[in-house]
């Protein structure tokens, strides 16, 4: 299973479209197996859901992320996880143990996209 952490400086980030870079995760069995850095291609509607789905990704971790780019990853069966912080392993570590649940902190305006980690 291939997990994606939208990530700042080592940081999951709280707003997905403009983060740096995509952690993506690769596990076996639970366990994290490998992982690499993959700098975000750039903010465009419609544009990462469909980028991270050919890259083989399976789960979505942010601290927010935009409604409509929720039903775009839902409709391409990626599951999405917000309303995250700290580190971009110990989130997926949280989350392959079963302790990482998703706080539904999602994005409605991206002018004010600091508000989304609330």
């Amino acid at each position: 299973m291939k997990i994606a952490v939208a990530s700042d400086k080592d940081r999951v980030t709280e707003h997905f479209g403009h983060c740096e870079c995509f952690v993506i995760f690769e596990t076996e069995k639970n366990t994290i197996v490998r992982s690499e850095m993959v700098p975000n291609p750039g903010h465009r509607p419609g544009f990462l859901p469909l980028y991270l789905h050919e890259l083989g990704v399976e789960t979505i971790i942010s601290g927010g992320i935009g409604g409509s780019a929720v039903e775009l990853f839902n409709g391409r069966k990626i599951e999405v996880i917000v309303g995250v912080k700290g580190s971009p392993r110990q989130a997926v570590e949280s989350y392959l143990a079963g302790e990482l649940k998703s706080t539904g902190s999602v994005c409605h305006e991206h002018q004010h996209h600091e508000e989304c980690a609330e």
